[in-house]
């Protein structure tokens, strides 16, 4: 992965985070906290990855529903020719690592 790559995939991470969090107003939408962003080498594509509290089904919905409007006000925050189309996916590296740290405990309890 290039450098520029890495500055847009933090920078687009950033901005979705804070438009999430400040500025849509669907109900679907809580308690969401954007892990990561991959952006392809071509620009056209951006896969957001999220965790969530609440039920994560819900809030991919809600995203999909909220994808225009995150686009248009990145658009105007993110100083990129054109804007990717996102792809919200559900991040359960958190879910996995919790799993894993309950086996050691009940390997180090028997």
């Amino acid at each position: 992965m290039t450098i520029k790559n890495e500055r847009i995939n933090s920078n687009l991470q950033k901005e979705i985070s804070y438009i999430i969090a400040n500025e849509v107003k669907n109900p679907n939408i809580k308690f969401v906290t954007i892990t990561a962003c991959d952006v392809t080498s071509d620009l056209s594509y951006a896969r957001v990855y999220f965790t969530t509290l609440g039920d994560h089904i819900e809030t991919i919905k809600g995203l999909k529903s909220a994808k225009g409007y995150i686009r248009k006000t990145l658009s105007d925050r993110v100083e990129l020719r054109h804007i990717p189309e996102l792809d919200f996916i559900y991040d359960e590296s958190i879910e996995y690592g919790k799993k894993i740290e309950e086996k050691i405990k009940e390997i180090n309890e028997n």
